[in-house]
């Protein structure tokens, strides 16, 4: 297998990745909680998630990956106080307050999650377990932890004893993270967090009392479930860091008698909205349907997050986004005007195909040295930490390069977007569809245009070139100089 670096949450640095089991990654991925529609800060961790599979299949692992959906238990403050966030929903709604209705809503919104999951080209997960179909799991790591006496009872639920675990909190703490957990007289210690909350209108019945569980206890009994006591890579975004993600760590290792949780712990840095990071408490989060209203292909926007490391903040701006849809739109263009000299689309290639073994890449049989060094090249971006910047630039590199032949361009195209996720190659073949579709309706006045046209260019007659364009305009049609071939692109205005 190549060699692949990540930059580790738990540690501080980038290191090595190695497999639990060799050429296989088992991965955890904090789901939505399913209350409201995902904007587009909740997508970026999903866009991330997403591009680290990618990577690791183009390296040829096999990808165990669970996003997990909470539909149950995720308070308002995201530790132990306010209210619970679907309960929120049911409420907004005027739904009644049952259980039956908590899961209308959870499907409703997960639906939407979907989505945009699809929107944004992300492939589907292995799993996606529903923490209300878990509880039986809850309560088995509830009654472990009780067992083991780092956890008890209060009149509220049954919460942790971090002061048990030496090294509670060893992912990293926020500044003022005294205040996270707020005033409870009951507890043991202020860090100390639900993982259980009783509640006698509405919950689960169990052996400690009716109520729900807690969010971080949903996530260690669904991961253990899914993926083992230990797994690979469990990522999120930043802010999971010092509360959500500690206390996972602290009860699923006193569960599993020391066990790390996951080995390599990664994290996305926010989308940045008006000073702060998007989310939904501010009524003012944008969703995949806001950026289709004003005419931004989803797409664009997965092209605007890779052209930032995972890992940076990036401010949200429409502007931004406009300029990352102009240049996906060229992007297509491009490749486009190649497939229109290869006269082919990729099937042509199937009896020429090879699969080189060690990283999922296609190629053809016979592939140049330049290729090669493309190749190359991606695999050593792309395996340092997710380098999806230094990607996008190659690829653009690539277009550009004219010491390669056209079927190894569009060969290596489709090894780029093989991680890169940006349906390149299939929005090529389908505008190109849609050109020689155009081109055979033509009317035959618009067609003697265009051939005077381009004899006009030929004789660099650049004035009477230009009237006929105006005149073609005039007809209905467009004329676009690609300036990657002879050959003009006809659209309609």
């Amino acid at each position: 297998m190549n060699k692949i670096t990540l930059y580790n949450t738990l540690g501080k640095e980038k290191q090595i990745f190695t497999p639990i089991t060799p050429n296989k990654v088992g991965m955890y991925h904090c789901g939505p909680t399913v209350y409201d529609y995902p904007h587009i800060g909740n997508l970026r961790s999903y866009v991330f998630a997403d591009t680290l599979r990618r990577v690791f299949e183009f390296n040829g692992y096999e990808v165990n990956q669970v996003i997990n959906i909470t539909d149950i238990g995720h308070l308002s403050s995201d530790a132990d106080e306010g209210e619970d966030k679907m309960t929120k929903a049911i409420l907004r709604e005027g739904k009644p307050m049952t259980l039956i209705s908590m899961r209308e809503i959870a499907d409703h919104y997960y639906s939407a999650f979907r989505d945009a999951q699809k929107d944004l080209n992300i492939i589907s997960a292995t799993t996606y377990p529903f923490a209300s179909d878990h509880i039986k799991e809850d309560i088995e790591m509830i009654n472990t932890l009780l067992a083991k006496d780092v956890a008890y009872k209060t009149s509220r639920g049954i919460y942790f004893d971090t002061s048990k675990k030496d090294d509670y909190g060893k992912l990293g703490q926020a500044e003022g993270d005294e205040s996270r957990i707020g005033e409870d007289s009951e507890k043991r210690n202020y860090k100390d967090f639900a993982i259980w909350k009783f509640d006698e209108r509405l919950g689960y019945e169990t052996p400690f009392g009716k109520g729900f569980p807690g969010w971080h206890i949903e996530c260690s009994a669904m991961s253990s479930k899914y993926l083992g006591d230990s797994f690979d890579i469990h990522t999120g975004g930043i802010d999971h860091i010092p509360v959500h993600h500690n206390n996972e760590i602290a009860q699923s290792e006193c569960a599993h008698d020391g066990a790390p949780l996951a080995n390599y712990w990664m994290h996305n840095a926010f989308l940045i909205f008006d000073g702060g990071k998007m989310a939904k408490s501010s009524g003012t989060f944008v969703t995949i349907d806001t950026l289709k209203e004003k005419g931004i292909n989803p797409l664009a926007y997965r092209y605007w997050l890779l052209t930032a490391r995972y890992s940076t903040a990036i401010s949200f701006s429409y502007e931004a986004l406009e300029d990352a849809g102009r240049a996906y739109g060229k992007l297509i263009d491009s490749v486009t005007a190649i497939l229109r000299k290869v006269k082919t689309t990729m099937s042509a290639h199937a009896d020429t195909d090879t699969t080189d073994e060690s990283n999922g890449d296609t190629r053809l049989e016979s592939e140049s040295e330049i290729s090669k060094n493309y190749r190359n090249n991606l695999l050593n971006f792309i395996n340092d930490d997710l380098d999806t910047p230094k990607a996008i630039a190659l690829l653009w590199s690539l277009l550009k390069e004219i010491e390669m032949g056209d079927e190894e361009k569009i060969k290596l195209i489709e090894s780029f977007d093989k991680v890169l996720g940006l349906k390149i190659l299939e929005k090529a073949v389908e505008q190109k569809k849609k050109e020689e579709s155009l081109e055979e309706d033509l009317p035959e006045e618009v067609r003697e245009l265009i051939e005077a046209r381009e004899k006009a260019r030929q004789e660099k007659d650049w004035g009477e070139a230009d009237l006929l364009r105006i005149k073609i305009n005039e007809l209905g049609y467009k004329v676009e100089d690609t300036g990657a071939d002879s050959k003009p692109r006809i659209s309609r205005v």
